[in-house]
């Protein structure tokens, strides 16, 4: 069936449109080229959707978003009150707000325009768990990032002093084993030296077991990924989260790298000074500054948005300091096999709180500050943040100068002298959040046929009515077409279908294998054949979408 979407405002980055007007059309799910003006046999369009005046993106994607997995379960458990409060999805599949379940997790992307949401911190002992329940995320495209850094395997490694083909042997299996498609660091070190009763570990500083720094392992993985030919580079959570002056540790990661290419996520909770009289200062003008000079770094924000979250991380570090501060007053620390951690605790920002209003302008000025729309991404480091449904506000905020002034007008008194965001000026056109959230997303993850709206791109597309509310705008797109079948009219989702699940299987030397499989057998809670995922356990084996890597030099 051939399909045409007649009219619209196109903003395409990748293929240079921004917002001239022409038709799109569409057959088997993907988008074909005009058949121009002899129509020919199958050259006449089935069905024509009129879109004058409205606006036409590819489908968004959001590269960091915590929507499945143990640590995700395990909120939902604790926020059992929100369950119980907040009113069920329309077609009746769920609830929740910071904590939805996963049905509701797939209507309400959809019907803020978005057809894939990636899941970033996947620990290898959870990914067959993780998997199962992205499988049951409906709508949207989905996938997951392999948690390395703290496992107890690749610090043997590195304390063995492997080479670097070893180091990236063992990533090229662990993430064909665990169906992965890119590899993130939390707190490199930190997690592991957290089990031996140590609350901060600095980057030059030996971890306490097996003697290594986290500069080594920040430094081993980036050069593992960058020698697999991983199309997204090294996804760090950084160092000393949360904790004022950790710009520094922000900063030498970034030098550590030494022109590798690396990704900070949630870069707001790791761009805070030390300086003024409450001791804690916006350095958000720093991290930008070294953003703008480095092609090899790009970040995720991690904006906070004020209300009740959750929030739930791997960095058990980090967590168990925030304990004290949980909304409600109570909170879950856990230990992962000898991956990782877990630690979960219920927040709520508040817009009098002096700390929350400065963590808020910090992620603005991130974002008026970085200067390459391709590489600075629109997230909230769903649910820590704020839940991924407050992104038309933030959109609104990023559009709109004078709505940015007056909220920021309505915040803690103080804010005015810390912050220089009333100075800021820099208004997102239409086509720079194109490129955030949609062509750059696809880029840096290696999604070739996404993102965009060319020829041989998979027909991901949603229309907007152009309204001068930016977030009413995008809030509520008019048309949202996944795979080329509309699924949200006017808001609403019309039809269901399931998402596919993206994942890179870069080559390795087999012979890692046999190392892993005696240490397996000595120390973990399962055999090395029944941790590697089959891919039929992925979506009943027809869910994989395999992306091309191009391995290189270290």
């Amino acid at each position: 069936m051939l399909m045409k979407l007649a009219g619209g405002r196109i903003h395409d980055p990748a293929n240079g449109r921004d917002g001239a007007v022409g038709d799109l059309f569409v057959r088997d799910g993907r988008i074909v080229a005009d058949p121009g003006p002899d129509p020919g046999p199958g050259a006449t369009p089935d069905e024509v959707h009129d879109l004058s005046g409205r606006v036409v993106m590819a489908g968004a994607i959001d590269i960091h978003s915590h929507i499945a997995g143990g640590k995700v379960n395990i909120a939902r458990l604790l926020m059992a009150e929100e369950h119980r409060a907040a009113a069920e999805e329309p077609c009746g599949c769920g609830v929740g707000i910071a904590t939805p379940s996963t049905h509701a997790t797939g209507c309400r992307y959809a019907r803020m325009g978005y057809t894939a949401a990636f899941e970033p911190a996947m620990l290898p002992s959870n990914a067959r768990h993780a998997h199962l329940e992205m499988a049951d995320i409906p709508l949207i495209d989905t996938g997951g990032y392999l948690v390395l850094g703290n496992d107890d395997l690749l610090l043997e490694l590195l304390a063995s002093g492997a080479g670097e083909d070893a180091v990236a042997d063992y990533v090229g299996f662990m993430l064909n084993a665990t169906r992965s498609l890119a590899v993130k660091a939390v707190n490199p070190g930190g997690i592991n030296a957290f089990k031996y009763n140590q609350r901060r570990l600095d980057v030059d500083e030996n971890g306490p077991f097996h003697a290594i720094t986290p500069r080594r392992i920040l430094t081993a993985l980036a050069g593992a990924v960058q020698r697999l030919g991983i199309p997204h580079p090294l996804h760090l959570h950084g160092f000393n989260l949360g904790v004022p002056g950790n710009v520094e540790a922000t900063l030498d990661s970034i030098a550590a790298v030494d022109g590798l290419r690396l990704h900070l996520t949630h870069v707001q909770f790791h761009a805070y000074g030390a300086e003024g009289d409450r001791k804690f200062s916006s350095s958000a003008a720093r991290v930008a500054e070294a953003v703008n000079r480095r092609p090899n770094i790009s970040v995720d924000v991690g904006q906070i948005m004020f209300g009740q979250t959750v929030t739930a991380s791997a960095d058990t570090m980090a967590q168990m300091s925030n304990t004290g501060l949980a909304h409600p007053k109570k909170w879950v620390m856990m230990d992962i096999e000898c991956d990782a951690g877990c630690g979960v605790v219920p927040f709520r920002y508040r817009d009098k709180a002096f700390v929350n209003a400065l963590q808020w302008a910090i992620g603005l000025e991130l974002f008026l500050l970085i200067e390459d729309p391709w590489r600075i991404f629109l997230t909230t480091d769903h649910p820590n943040g704020a839940p991924f449904t407050s992104y038309p506000e933030l959109i609104r905020l990023l559009m709109d100068r004078d709505y940015r002034l007056a909220r920021m007008a309505e915040l803690h008194p103080a804010l005015p002298e810390h912050t220089i965001l009333g100075s800021l000026t820099r208004e997102y056109s239409l086509g720079e959040i194109a490129t955030m959230t949609r062509a750059a997303p696809a880029r840096i993850l290696g999604l070739s046929d996404r993102g965009h709206l060319g020829p041989g791109a998979v027909a991901d597309i949603t229309v907007y009515t152009d309204r001068p509310d930016r977030r009413a705008m995008f809030e509520k797109p008019d048309l949202v077409f996944k795979d080329g079948r509309l699924i949200v009219r006017d808001g609403v989702v019309v039809s269901f279908l399931q998402g596919r699940t993206h994942v890179v299987e870069p080559a390795y030397d087999a012979k890692i294998e046999s190392w892993m499989a005696r240490r397996f057998d000595e120390r973990m809670g399962q055999r090395l054949t029944h941790f590697r995922i089959a891919e039929e356990e992925i979506r009943g084996g027809t869910g994989l979408i395999r992306h091309a890597c191009q391995p290189g030099p270290f």
